[in-house]
């Protein structure tokens, strides 16, 4: 009895079956080697289980996405459909006058095209440069198919002067290389010259910056104004009973359960001219009846909408981080002699600001991204960017272009997330 009571006993009982000094498993493998097969069991287990979302996530999200961000910079509509024209840009310098030989082989190959009958595609590719130009192939198609005969150059010519212009032969050039940058230029209002170099748009077209900066400027407009209105609901959930909190979260969460549509359609009743709340302040004296006021369809409509939709968005986070504040170390800071003011300023608020970094975070890139409402209540100065890239997507068919304007939107999305990230790492850093 004393010996398997003693230390070392065990010791010696546990490691009986070691070989060489190292530790074996009852079957005498060496036990570092049972453990790491064990621990590869177990992930290949959670891998299989995870497996099906992670085939589902592929297959509807990531390869989509990822083949509609390669028609930002890829785009073969022209090229391939009209292989010898390309095939004299790439032999003969930007600035070349096109030849005999240039309008031989433009010739050639809109007959190919208007017999394959991918005429279309090829003038739905120049018409992304050069508005009004997809009508010129398409009627130039029917016509050179019933013969033409050469020189090309004055027969083209006199099927449509406009095969002369210099804008319609250097969008043709841009377009005969199927990977071009040419998207991404229009989507921050640059274009590309007659001689290769780059240039602001018209003063008219100059419409892609301004609704990037002012959509940035909403969604942040929108993320203050939610967080402004959501703390002190949040601090209210979070400080009182919870039969009363859960109550009151019930309204918080309600909106989750209205479709949007509905949601928004409401403040479109409110809002307008002749809405529930225009007659209210008629009815208060507050403006008369020829004084409505104008909140719809412009910002105001846009803000006032976005900030009720998003508004759960930051209350969430914000009370799941309150919630867990110890309400002592407030109570510790006004008996040290602290102002009411100065506990909240130095004690209270700095331990939010986890909550309210997700929750600032979540409600600016939701607003980023927002199209429905600002569709129905936005108007023409009221329209984000997200409104553009669905323009492009439905109404022009420039899928390359809305893919440009949507892969632009989403690099800044995730540097504003790095620099984010970055920040809370050093603050995080400093707390240590």
């Amino acid at each position: 009895m004393a010996q398997a009571l003693d230390p070392h006993a065990a010791i010696v009982t546990t490691a009986s079956g070691a070989e060489d000094g190292k530790l074996t498993t009852a079957d005498g493998k060496p036990l570092a080697w049972a453990l790491k097969r064990s621990q590869l069991k177990a992930k290949r287990r959670a891998f299989l289980l995870v497996l099906p979302l992670l085939a589902f996530i592929l297959i509807t999200f990531v390869i989509p996405i990822g083949q509609m961000l390669q028609r930002s910079f890829y785009n073969d509509g022209f090229s391939a459909n009209m292989p010898q024209i390309s095939q004299w840009f790439a032999e003969n310098e930007r600035g070349t006058p096109p030849d005999e030989a240039a309008w031989t082989a433009l010739a050639n190959d809109l007959i190919a095209s208007a017999e394959d009958r991918s005429i279309g595609v090829v003038g739905t590719r120049i018409n992304y440069d050069v508005p009004g130009t997809r009508s010129l192939f398409t009627s130039t198609g029917r016509k050179v198919r019933r013969g033409i005969e050469p020189p090309y150059r004055e027969a083209l010519l006199e099927i449509d002067e406009e095969w002369g212009d210099s804008r319609l032969w250097s969008a043709m050039r841009n377009a005969a290389t199927p990977v071009t940058a040419n998207f991404y230029l229009a989507s921050v209002d640059r274009t590309r010259t007659d001689d290769g170099s780059i240039q602001q748009v018209d003063e008219r077209q100059r419409v892609y910056v301004m609704l990037f900066m002012r959509t940035f400027w909403l969604s942040l407009l929108i993320t203050a104004l939610t967080f402004v209105l959501g703390f002190p609901v949040a601090h209210l959930l979070a400080t009182l009973p919870m039969r009363k909190s859960n109550l009151l979260m019930i309204l918080v969460l309600l909106p989750f359960w209205t479709s949007l549509l509905v949601r928004t359609t409401s403040w479109m009743v409110l809002l307008q001219q002749q809405g529930v709340i225009n007659d209210i302040l008629v009815w208060l004296g507050v403006i008369g009846g020829g004084q409505r006021l104008q909140m719809i369809y412009n910002q105001t409509g846009t803000i006032i909408a976005m900030t009720h939709i998003l508004l759960p968005f930051m209350i969430l986070p914000l009370y799941s981080v309150m919630r867990t504040i110890n309400p002592s170390y407030v109570r510790a800071a006004r008996s040290l002699g602290a102002t009411s003011w100065t506990a909240f300023r130095r004690i209270y608020f700095p331990q939010t600001l986890p909550g309210l970094g997700a929750g600032a975070l979540l409600v600016f890139i939701l607003a980023v991204g927002y199209y429905i409402t600002p569709a129905l209540v936005g108007g023409s100065s009221g329209q984000l960017i997200s409104n553009m890239i669905a323009m492009h997507m439905t109404d022009t068919l420039n899928w390359s272009m809305a893919a440009a304007l949507a892969a632009l939107l989403l690099a800044s999305v995730l540097i504003l997330y790095w620099l984010y990230d970055r920040m809370v790492g050093i603050d995080n850093l400093k707390l240590g």
